[in-house]
């Protein structure tokens, strides 16, 4: 999900008094441990405890586009599922700078690399099980990979569309038609991935990738048995019945409602350091009223909110206000950017001097308190989040920082450049049961509506994105010119950032991140280009090119670098906030 800028977090305001140290803090802060206080859990492990048992509650104000590892793409999946689905690497589970850390899980160790960046090569650990009681081959992995999105073919629905597709964009075999469309004898499969043997896993590339031992992190690699992704069973069926790797399996799925864990009885901790087989079980109670979650987590009811977006606006007040609850409650600068995004195929935004009028015509002011104010994040005048290898510090070409509550003199300008002196109608998209994002939606209308643009808000469900906002067609077919949105990076770098937002190749008939369907010329040939380049100065400087371009184009209207005010239930132990992971680490957490 997406963000060497994670080296450290950008300073926060001092009025709030945080004394957080740097994302990666001190070495002597990294992995400490500590009791409750407040920010206690942004850089060190508070409560922590070896004790078994017990039941782990988890809060969501809204669903998973989908637990399977195979089709999301929610940073809270990606962090949750390694409760369940076990992936090549991983990152270190510690908090601070060793957080960053990518550590082997299921490999013996990070890939070695060939054949001029061509080639990479893993290795896996022998005698992994299954949760029913197989063992774990290679053959299993690339079979994963196979099934995902990124080989849907033109024309052909994608099975499972959520997921990322660095994928196609990277292995070799462009035109593998996918698992579920694998029509060769005996499914041969991807020709990109070779298995010499059960232990391992060959990926050949089409052009180099710098930076692949973050693909090896991502929840795509956690190995699927293709006996069990068959029938009624397989496809979007999956998530009901699927086979496990980590430390727990499902009890049961109720998508929309409430999932269920339990321990799986074939994991082995000696094969598995990064996460925990605490709790006896674990519930997570989704689409849950953004008031009832912070009361259930207030009074004990709940322990955690696994969407990692923290404690909804309404209710910060009463946290920092309160001692008792303050001392439970981390701020943190979480590496997610708030942006709305201006769809270039909706007309008028097919003009871009319809997107600056936009830029210039909207209150960063209010849109700020929509999202938290102070506490819920730091303006945002580009792309690139202040902890991303790239970002331009001072770079604001829209005048936010010196025009908060807007320039409506250039708007106007900008509206009759575009011909319509007198605005236009369009619609903004945001998701339910995301207070942020109903706020900010009511701001922006207000705020466009003062040059006359009049704006209609579509709000949908949050686990739907994929068909909605995910869908250009569909967005093409309502009108859906303006889309509230949340980014988090892939991986700790720019192009785990960038990549799937803003280049062309990016744009997928479902699933699709690029909202913006942006199709910049300058901008693809810079990320076609930056994987070959060794040098992590050289990338960055790329990075900042892209990041001025897509200003340029006028694209992206950026709202804050979101903070996240998380909570932790006091009787919750080994919680803290891993910055790779962006939110508390899931994979720690027990009850005491």
């Amino acid at each position: 999900m997406k963000k060497t800028y994670w080296l450290t977090l950008a300073s926060l305001s001092a009025a709030l008094s945080l004394g957080l140290a740097a994302c990666g803090g001190s070495s002597s802060s990294s992995g400490s441990t500590s009791n409750a206080a407040y920010n206690a859990g942004a850089t060190s492990v508070v409560n922590p405890s070896t004790h078994t048992g017990g039941t782990v509650t988890y809060v969501s104000p809204a669903d998973w586009d989908s637990i399977d590892p195979g089709n999301t793409y929610y940073g809270y999946s990606w962090d949750f599922s390694r409760l369940y689905a076990r992936t090549l690497l991983a990152y270190q589970s510690k908090p601070g700078s060793a957080g960053m850390q990518l550590v082997p899980d299921l490999a013996t160790g990070l890939g070695q690399v060939s054949n001029n960046g061509l080639t990479w090569t893993y290795h896996i650990k022998p005698n992994i099980k299954f949760s029913n009681g197989a063992t774990v081959t290679t053959q299993d992995i690339k079979y994963a990979v196979e099934r995902t999105a990124s080989y849907t073919q033109p024309g052909q629905p994608a099975v499972l569309p959520n997921g990322p597709i660095y994928w196609g964009i990277f292995l070799q075999d462009a035109t593998y038609p996918g698992a579920y469309y694998d029509k060769t004898p005996g499914k041969m499969g991807l020709t990109g991935i070779s298995t010499p043997n059960a232990t391992t896993i060959v990926f050949n590339l089409r052009k180099p990738m710098a930076e692949f031992n973050y693909l090896a992190t991502l929840s795509q690699t956690s190995p699927v048995p293709p006996s069990a992704d068959s029938g009624a069973n397989g496809g979007v069926n999956y998530l009901k019945h699927m086979v496990t790797t980590g430390p727990y399996v499902f009890q049961s799925v109720q998508v929309g409602k409430q999932y269920v864990l339990v321990k799986n009885p074939y994991w082995s901790a000696a094969t598995d350091p990064n996460v925990k087989q605490l709790a006896d079980k674990i519930v997570v109670n989704v689409n849950v009223n953004a008031s009832t979650l912070d009361n259930e987590l207030f009074s004990g009811q709940a322990d955690i909110n696994v969407s990692g977006t923290g404690v909804s606006p309404a209710d910060q007040a009463r946290v920092l206000t309160n001692p008792s609850l303050k001392q439970n409650a981390d701020d943190v600068l979480n590496g997610f950017f708030a942006y709305t995004a201006i769809n270039t195929k909706v007309a008028p935004f097919n003009n871009p001097h319809c997107r600056e009028a936009v830029l210039y015509a909207a209150d960063h002011a209010s849109l700020r308190t929509a999202y938290g104010g102070t506490y819920g994040g730091q303006l945002a005048t580009q792309v690139l989040p202040p902890q991303i290898g790239g970002y331009i510090p001072g770079y604001d070409p829209y005048g936010f920082n010196t025009q908060p509550t807007g320039n409506l003199t250039a708007a106007k300008q900008q509206l009759s450049l575009c011909g319509k002196p007198s605005g236009f109608s369009t619609t903004i998209a945001e998701r339910q049961n995301r207070p942020n994002e109903d706020a900010g939606a009511l701001a922006l209308q207000a705020a466009l509506a003062r040059v006359g643009i009049e704006a209609s808000i579509y709000s949908y469900p949050a686990g739907n994105i994929s068909s909605v906002v995910g869908t250009p067609n569909f967005v093409h077919q309502h009108g859906l010119g303006l889309m509230m949105y949340l980014w988090g990076p892939d991986w700790p770098a720019g192009f785990g950032f960038l990549n799937a937002i803003v280049n062309g190749a990016a744009i997928t008939p479902a699933g699709n991140s690029n909202l913006e369907e942006l199709n910049d010329p300058v901008v693809n040939a810079d990320l076609d280009n930056v994987m070959a380049d060794n040098s992590a100065s050289g990338r960055s400087a790329t990075y900042s090119a892209i990041d001025k371009q897509v200003m340029n184009d006028a694209v992206i209207l950026p709202i804050v670098y979101q903070k996240a005010l998380l909570y932790r239930n006091p009787q919750a132990t080994n919680v803290y906030y891993n910055p790779a992971l962006l939110m508390f680490d899931y994979g720690q957490i027990g009850v005491k």
